[in-house]
């Protein structure tokens, strides 16, 4: 019996190689994800995580309280673990523009939040509206997975593909601090409001600002 490769030469038919899966014997773009069991995907082994990035802002002199807890994936069930902290957690959303995908944003707003996506959508111009984006390209272009997402994480995007959308009441609620995953959804981290806004600029993500309470 032929293998794929060997059939390939025989009748003289290029496949390019990044289609071909010698491991399974199965054609497939494997630039797309991973589909019925296949390889999970996994962040960029370039991209900082918990350690670096807490070791970046500390660097640059912000002051950062982080406290543990369980893995949790949503702000529902991360609560129970924050609720007693000086400040409001975070929630995240990562979004695409339906009609335009590679506009990118992720957008932070508090756990409290009632949000109207289609209104936030017109508000900062998403041609088509907002779809929530996948977990393959939270990996590609911020490098963390589901229930990571984070302002934080845009320490991972040097090209700057990422647009930052941010709750007003961030910067105007005179907040103690405001606390968002430090890249894993295992820690919390909180910081003072200014200094979040100073470390999103110094990335290269100045954020729009959205009062949601007038939307």
């Amino acid at each position: 019996m032929y293998t794929l490769r060997q059939l390939v030469h025989k009748v003289r038919v290029k496949i390019p190689s990044h289609y071909i899966r010698m491991s399974s014997g199965e054609i497939q773009n494997e630039s797309s994800p991973a589909q019925d069991g296949g390889d999970a995907t996994v962040p960029d082994k370039k991209a900082a995580g918990k350690e670096e990035i807490l070791a970046e802002l500390q660097k640059r002199g912000y002051d950062v309280v982080t406290v543990d807890h369980p893995e949790v994936f949503t702000v529902e069930a991360m609560m129970p673990h924050v609720e007693h902290l000086p400040g409001p957690a975070l929630k995240n959303f990562f979004l695409y523009a339906k009609k335009k995908k590679e506009m990118i944003w992720l957008m932070a707003t508090r756990f409290d939040r009632e949000v109207n996506l289609s209104k936030v959508a017109k508000v900062v111009g998403a041609p088509g509206g907002f779809r929530f984006a996948g977990e393959d390209l939270m990996i590609e272009k911020i490098g963390v997975g589901q229930g990571c997402v984070t302002p934080l994480a845009l320490y991972n995007d040097k090209q700057g593909a990422v647009k930052l959308i941010l709750d007003k009441d961030i910067i105007d609620g005179r907040h103690e601090r405001v606390f968002c995953h430090p890249l894993v959804n295992t820690a919390t981290t909180g910081l003072k409001p200014e200094d979040l806004v100073k470390f999103m600029e110094e990335t290269g993500h100045a954020p729009t600002w959205i009062d949601f309470t007038s939307l």
